[in-house]
């Protein structure tokens, strides 16, 4: 079983790939791209990716809401896929804010520059406390 941290990693892969192929104008079926990621399927991985997915546009928003003199497609495709989950999360799932934060802060230095871990850390503190 695999825990939530490694989850998010995987709907953080799925965003990321769906991202590059969106870019590229290649076709792609949202469920081949999470089988391809998935060695199980899980509701939890579903649930962050086609939320992130369709709530796109409003994610968009509130992220660039909250970024100071930059916009969110300027971020890196990694550093905007860990954004976009964590506010979908933060907005529309039960799990405890710090928990979200955290959970996007130790994967954006995993995978991205300390400028974008202050960034995403900075939106979304912002962002929960208007929640």
């Amino acid at each position: 079983m695999q825990t939530r941290s490694e989850l998010r990693q995987i709907a953080m892969t799925c965003l990321y790939q769906i991202d590059i192929l969106k870019q590229t104008h290649l076709s792609y079926d949202v469920e081949e791209v999470l089988k391809e990621n998935l060695s199980v399927d899980n509701e939890f991985v579903k649930d962050l990716v086609y939320g992130v997915i369709t709530g796109e546009n409003e994610i968009d928003e509130i992220a660039n809401k909250y970024l100071k003199d930059w916009k969110i497609n300027r971020l890196d495709k990694t550093g905007a896929a860990i954004l976009r989950m964590a506010i979908y999360e933060l907005k529309y799932m039960e799990t405890p804010p710090i928990v979200v934060i955290n959970e996007a802060v130790e994967l954006a230095k995993k995978y991205t520059d300390e400028d974008l871990v202050k960034m995403i850390n900075a939106v979304l503190d912002k962002f929960m406390k208007e929640l």
